[in-house]
């Protein structure tokens, strides 16, 4: 299997299908809701060439996981030929060690073999705090579509709901 890093401690390489009980079990004991499901969903996914799911490993140990997705789906960037990357998450006992950092530079770097850009989106409530200040260190730009909600561009003065479905989309030029 081919690494994408490799520090000796640090791995970040592709998911293997024995990796789904270890991000089970790690999302279950911070009390996340992860089912297996998506795991195998996303193997399959990985194994048809439909995306790539990167593993970050600390120790031998499963530490978090980011998906690239090669052109976007739902939102403002869909039928563009942008990738996008999704589901991007760290376990909160490696969370602040340079693993989300290290994750993120893997997704960019697959990336570019797809598009000179990149996408996202990110929830916005509390919860996402961490990461929307993350993205926008990483140079992540608002796209300017506004805020959308369950895969639709909310209108001005729309009805919400503060859920993880309520989200922004961000850009990147790669180079």
């Amino acid at each position: 299997m081919m690494n994408y890093y490799n520090d000796g401690k640090l791995v970040i390489r592709p998911l293997i299908e024995s990796d789904i009980p270890k991000l089970v079990e790690g999302f279950a004991a911070q009390k996340w809701q992860k089912p297996r499901e998506l795991f195998e969903e996303y193997y399959r996914r990985q194994k048809r060439n439909e995306q790539k799911m990167i593993l970050a490993e600390k120790n031998g140990e499963v530490a978090g996981y980011v998906t690239l997705l090669p052109s976007a789906n739902p939102g403002p960037y869909a039928a563009q030929n942008f990738p996008e990357v999704v589901d991007f998450n760290v376990l909160i006992k490696y969370q602040r060690s340079g693993i989300g950092t290290k994750l993120m530079d893997v997704a960019e770097e697959l990336a570019t073999s797809y598009n000179r850009y990149v996408t996202l989106a990110v929830g916005l409530h509390y919860g996402y705090g961490a990461v929307q200040k993350m993205y926008v260190k990483r140079g992540y730009i608002p796209d300017g579509s506004g805020v959308w909600y369950k895969d639709q561009q909310l209108e001005q003065y729309a009805p919400c709901v503060n859920d993880d479905d309520l989200i922004l989309y961000f850009i990147k030029a790669l180079y």
